[in-house]
């Protein structure tokens, strides 16, 4: 099954909180602290899978969680750093930030990319022992995780994609050409998967993709719509083919006209790609007819190169393949990368700076806000040098002129992320 689109939400671990305990053996009977560090937590990292062609993994399973750092122990035990989040992608994949549809990254030929990072492991008490503080009797928790939701939009690699109609001979031409094998009768519908195919041409070779047939308004979502148009975006050389013989009652040259136009209306980028138009099943007709049809679409596409082949006999492909081997060749470098949108630290770092101030009610202000949690977390309030240090930390951080603005007096009370003292100048 070919999936090439999904949205999974990914959690990177937190980190282990660091340990307080104290050395309790025979004969030290003034053991000092030796609360060890905790782990981090693991990542969540990105990583291009090559012999994957599929998002088919995500389809069922939605939710992605790295392991989370263990805590510290005693005798400074370090906690075991959790393990990193491995997501394997296939090459070509753009990662966005679901809520804004930005993208976070495209992954095209990328090596690894964390996405995610750990929460870093709290620190132990015997790192807060000092000649003042002999006995510390606390220790930094583990920093939080981070989470997002995220969404993966496939666009195949791909130097050559077919376009055209249904049952025109893009699945046959794949199949002779390449080293795909797409299943090929004689349908009046069109192929429900894109199919890729390693075509090689003496000692080059090159990716050629069956996008499934177009239909008239696939740009507005008609048939298959535009599920697949966008696979042909990074493509270097759009291959047309033309069903020539006109038997089942095709018009060659207004099966061209739509095509084109279902593609500008897509992206009117796409124009000024490469195109080539092969007119295939020749074999049909005689070559009266034949050179009457090539005229009518010449006399309207005078700037493409225009090959006559047939998919049956094999006349025309040798030249058809060499021509397309060669074109890629010329445009190796031109590949199309996506730009970042988005900065994840727009995310996460601007956390580091929260501080939310509320009055609440004529005498009960509010303070909370990530950068309060992280302090306290390595804070002990129940000691005289906690308190002094809370104190301190308001105010070097302006938070009690702000306070002081909102209306703050003697008497009233703060409520610090849950814990609550009374205000006295």
């Amino acid at each position: 099954m070919f999936i090439d689109y999904a949205k999974i939400f990914i959690k990177s671990g937190k980190g282990g909180d660091g340990h307080i305990s104290f050395r309790r053996e025979l004969y030290v009977p003034n053991g000092g602290p030796n609360g060890g560090d905790g782990g981090r937590g693991g990542n969540v990292v990105i990583h291009i899978d090559n012999n994957m062609n599929t998002l088919l993994e995500y389809k069922h399973k939605y939710k992605f969680i790295a392991e989370n750092g263990e805590d510290g122990g005693n005798n400074r035990c370090h906690g075991k750093d959790g393990k990193d989040l491995i997501l394997n992608v296939p090459n070509g994949t753009i990662i966005r930030e679901t809520n804004s549809n930005k993208i976070i990254i495209d992954m095209t030929n990328k090596s690894d990319f964390i996405i995610l990072k750990g929460g870093n492991g709290g620190i132990g008490n015997m790192h807060f022992a000092t000649s003042k503080m002999q006995a510390p009797r606390y220790a930094k928790p583990g920093m939080p995780s981070q989470e997002l939701y995220i969404t993966l939009e496939l666009k195949l690699l791909a130097d050559v994609s077919l376009v055209g109609f249904p049952n025109v001979g893009k699945s046959s031409f794949i199949s002779l050409v390449s080293n795909a094998k797409p299943e090929i009768n004689n349908y009046h519908f069109t192929t429900l998967n894109p199919h890729l195919g390693v075509v090689n041409v003496y000692d080059k070779e090159f990716v050629i993709v069956d996008i499934p047939g177009l239909i008239e308004g696939a740009s507005s979502g008609n048939g298959l719509g535009d599920k697949f148009l966008k696979h042909i975006e990074r493509t270097k050389i759009l291959l047309h083919i033309v069903d020539i013989s006109e038997f089942e009652g095709r018009d060659s040259l207004n099966d061209l006209n739509i095509i084109f136009n279902e593609l500008e209306k897509y992206n009117i980028n796409l124009k000024n790609k490469y195109h080539i138009i092969a007119l295939n099943k020749i074999d049909l007709i005689d070559d009266n007819l034949l050179n009457d049809r090539i005229k009518k679409i010449k006399n309207q596409y005078n700037n493409i190169e225009i090959f006559p082949i047939s998919v049956s006999t094999n006349k025309g492909i040798k030249e058809l393949v060499i021509k397309l081997s060669n074109i890629v060749n010329e445009l190796k470098n031109n590949e199309i990368i996506y730009d970042n949108e988005i900065d994840l630290s727009q995310i996460f770092d601007k956390k580091e700076d929260d501080i939310i101030i509320n009055k609440l009610n004529s005498d009960y202000y509010e303070i909370k806000g990530y950068k309060i949690d992280k302090m306290l977390g390595y804070t002990n309030i129940d000691t005289e040098k906690g308190l002094d240090f809370i104190q301190k930390f308001i105010k070097d951080n302006n938070i009690l002129s702000q306070l002081k603005e909102k209306g703050l007096k003697d008497g009233d009370t703060i409520n610090l992320s849950g814990y609550e003292f009374e205000y006295y100048d």
